[in-house]
C-alpha cells in the first residue's frame, strides 16, 4: 500500500502533519476524515522524499542510518516480519527525514518489492555497501544476522573517522586562537603603542621596525590577503572538479610525509573493514570490490581497486591485484594473501581493519601530542616578539633618561 505524506487541520485549527498509507490519494482524504481532520495537503511519499533529495541536507545522517538499522536488525532478529518491523521503525524515529524515507520503503516493500530493491531507489541514503549486504541477507535468508554486521559496521566506521577528527580539534582551535590574537595586535594594539614612540622622533630598533612595517601591512593589506587566499581556495577546489587534477593531487597527497600515511591509513582501514563484512556476509568478490571502492574517497585508490577488478576477473589473486600499483600497506597484502591461502579471507580483512585502525588512530595521537606545545611555543615566540619590539624602545628612553 503507497505511503502519503499529509497535512491536516483538525477541530481547534491545529496542523497536523504525518504519514497514512492508503490506496490512492482520494482514500486518503477520506481516512483523515474519518480521523477528524480535515486534509490540507495529500502528495505519494515518493514524490515528496524525490523533492527532498533536492533539497539540501535532505540526506540521511549516518548517526540515523546506524540507529535505524540497529533498530531493524533488533526487531528482525525477534522474528518480527519485516513490514510491522519498518513499521516499528518508522514510528520511533523522531527524525522527518528518517521517518519518510524509511516508509517509502516500507510502501515498496508492501507492493512486493525486496528490500534491496526498495532501497535501490535511494542510493544517496543507502549507499552500495548497505544495498549489498542486504540483498546477500535476503537471498541467505539471514537478514536479521546481516543487519547486525551492518550496524556494527556503520558505527565502527564513524568512530574511527571521529576519533582522528577530534584529535585534532585542540591543534586546530589553538591555531585560529593565535592567528586572531596575533592580527589584533598587529592591527589594534601595536599602532597605538607605535605612535608614541613616532612622535620622540627617536630612532628604533630593527625588531620594532620590522613590527611596525608588519602591523602597516596587516592594516592596508589586510582584505587583500584574505580575498586571494579566499579565491585562492574557490580557484582550487573548482580545479579538483576536474579528474585528472583529483587523481594527481590524490597520488601526491598519499606521498606526504606525515599527512600521506595518516590518510592511507583512514582509507585503507575503511576499505578492509567493508571488503571484510562483506566477503563474511556472502557477497561475491567482485560485487564486494565495487561497492568497497566506493567507501574510499581518495582516488588514486580508488582506481587501484578498479584496476585490481580487472585483474581479479582475469584470474589473478586479490592480493596481487591491489599490490600492483603499491599503493596499499604491505600488512593488508600480505594478510589477503595468507587469508586466500587458507581459505579464510574474511578473518584476515577483518583483523587487516583492526591493525591499520589502531596504527591510524595511534599516529594521529601521537601526532597531535607534539603538534600541541610546539603550537604553544610558536605562539609564545610571536607574542614574545611583539613585546620585545614594543619594549626596547622604552628600555632605550629610560637609559637615555637616567
Amino acid at each position: 500500500m503507497p505511503a502519503f505524506r499529509f497535512e491536516a487541520s483538525d477541530a481547534a485549527g491545529r496542523i497536523e502533519r504525518g504519514l497514512i498509507d492508503a490506496d490512492s490519494p482520494r482514500h486518503a482524504r477520506a481516512l483523515l476524515r474519518e480521523r477528524a481532520l480535515a486534509p490540507l495537503e495529500v502528495e505519494p511519499l515518493q514524490a515528496s522524499v524525490g523533492a527532498a533529495r533536492r533539497s539540501l541536507g535532505a540526506r540521511l545522517r549516518t548517526s540515523d542510518l546506524s540507529l535505524a538499522t540497529r533498530q531493524l536488525a533488533s526487531l528482525l532478529s525477534a522474528r518480527l516480519p519485516l513490514e510491522q518491523a519498518l513499521d516499528v521503525v518508522i514510528e520511533q524515529a523522531e527524525s522527518r527525514t528518517v521517518r519518510e524515507r524509511f516508509a517509502a520503503v516500507r510502501a515498496e516493500v508492501v507492493g512486493g518489492q525486496t528490500l534491496a530493491s526498495a532501497l535501490s531507489g535511494y542510493p544517496r541514503d543507502f549507499p552500495e555497501v548497505y544495498r549489498a549486504l542486504v540483498a546477500a541477507g535476503e537471498q541467505s535468508g539471514d537478514l536479521a544476522g546481516v543487519m547486525t554486521r551492518l550496524a556494527d559496521y556503520i558505527e565502527a566506521r564513524g568512530a574511527l573517522v571521529q576519533r582522528v577528527a577530534l584529535s585534532f580539534i585542540y591543534p586546530a582551535i589553538v591555531t585560529v586562537v593565535a592567528s586572531a590574537v596575533v592580527i589584533v595586535l598587529l592591527t589594534y594594539v601595536v599602532p597605538q603603542v607605535i605612535d608614541v614612540f613616532r612622535q620622540t622622533g627617536q630612532a628604533l630598533p630593527f625588531l620594532t621596525q620590522a613590527l611596525i612595517v608588519a602591523s602597516d601591512f596587516t592594516r592596508e593589506w589586510g582584505w587583500a590577503v584574505a580575498l586571494l587566499l579566499g579565491a585562492g581556495w574557490v580557484a582550487w577546489r573548482a580545479a579538483l572538479r576536474s579528474p585528472t587534477v583529483k587523481l594527481a593531487w590524490h597520488t601526491r597527497a598519499l606521498s606526504l610525509p606525515i599527512a600521506g600515511r595518516l590518510l592511507s591509513g583512514l582509507e585503507t582501514a575503511r576499505f578492509a573493514s567493508t571488503l571484510s563484512i562483506l566477503v563474511a556476509s556472502g557477497v561475491p568478490l567482485i560485487r564486494a570490490l565495487e561497492a568497497g571502492a566506493q567507501t574510499l574517497a581518495n582516488e588514486a585508490l580508488r582506481h587501484n581497486v578498479h584496476d585490481a577488478i580487472g585483474r581479479v576477473r582475469e584470474g589473478v589473486s586479490l592480493a596481487r591485484a591491489l599490490s600492483a600499483a603499491r599503493r596499499f600497506p604491505p600488512l593488508m597484502v600480505h594478510l589477503i594473501a595468507s587469508g586466500e591461502a587458507t581459505g579464510t579471507l574474511a578473518d584476515m580483512l577483518e583483523r587487516t581493519a583492526r591493525t591499520l585502525s589502531s596504527e591510524t588512530e595511534r599516529r594521529a595521537l601521537a601526532l597531535t601530542s607534539l603538534l600541541e606545545p610546539l603550537l604553544i611555543l610558536v605562539m609564545g615566540a610571536i607574542v614574545l616578539l611583539i613585546v620585545l619590539a614594543v619594549m626596547l624602545p622604552i628600555i632605550e628612553i629610560n637609559q637615555l633618561v637616567r
